[in-house]
Parts: C-alpha cells; structure tokens; sequence
C-alpha cells in the first residue's frame, strides 16, 4: 500500500501464447533511491494461479527507481516438459528470454501495477491500474 512517503508495486502476468495468468514465476522486487544509487534486492514471491503477485514487499521511503525481474526461463522450460509428455520435441529452447527485467521511476503516495503480457519469444510492459 502506498503512503504520502512511498509508492507501492504490483504485477501480474497473461501468458499471450495460451490467453492464461502465467502461474508459478518467480519474480524479485529491487529499489534504489535516485539514479545513480545501486539497486537493492527487498524480496521475492510467486505468481498465483490468477497470475499475480500478491504479496511483493513494501518499498521503502525515498525510492525513486524500482525493478522487477521475472524468471521466465523456469516457468517456460516446465510448461515445455508438460506439453511435451504426449507430443513431440517441438524446439529446442523454453524461451528466448530466460529472464524479462523492468525498470521504472516511482513517486512517493502512487500505486505503480506493472502487467508482463508474455510468450516464449516476446513480451510487453505496460502500467497498469
């Protein structure tokens, strides 16, 4: 939740190449405060079966930069191996992308919900309501 000193951080993730939430990826939450502070890592979740992350922690006061990083690599490879189970080797990779990091600027009092739309070799950001 965001206060008159900090912004807050959510996400979610559509899986484009199915049209579901991608559940189960791993995603980790790091800030800075100004640009050219280093960014420090304040924790990690799991998206649900909804594809969100509910429980991202809180930024803390005078951040001004936050990024997320989800590991895409993992959650593709494992829905590879599910789909390939009755079908055949279809290539060779999970995913072009083993990871997609997103960097933005924050300001204190404001909600930021940052969407990932992702398939094995693409992705799209946008900020969210």
């Amino acid at each position: 939740m965001s206060t008159d000193t900090t912004a807050s951080v959510s996400t979610h993730i559509l899986d484009t190449s199915t049209g579901r939430p991608a559940a189960s990826v791993a995603v980790s939450l790091a800030a800075r405060s100004g640009g050219d502070s280093p960014y420090v890592t304040l924790g990690a979740s799991a998206t649900d079966a909804d594809g969100r992350c509910k429980d991202l922690p809180a930024l803390p006061e005078g951040t001004t930069h936050v990024r997320l990083a989800f590991d895409t690599e993992t959650y593709f490879s494992k829905k590879q191996a599910e789909a390939q189970q009755d079908a055949p080797r279809v290539r060779d990779s999970g995913a072009f992308f083993p990871e997609v990091t997103i960097a933005f600027a924050v300001v204190p009092g404001e909600h930021y919900h940052v969407p990932l739309l992702l398939n094995p070799f693409g992705y799209s950001v946008y900020r969210g309501s």
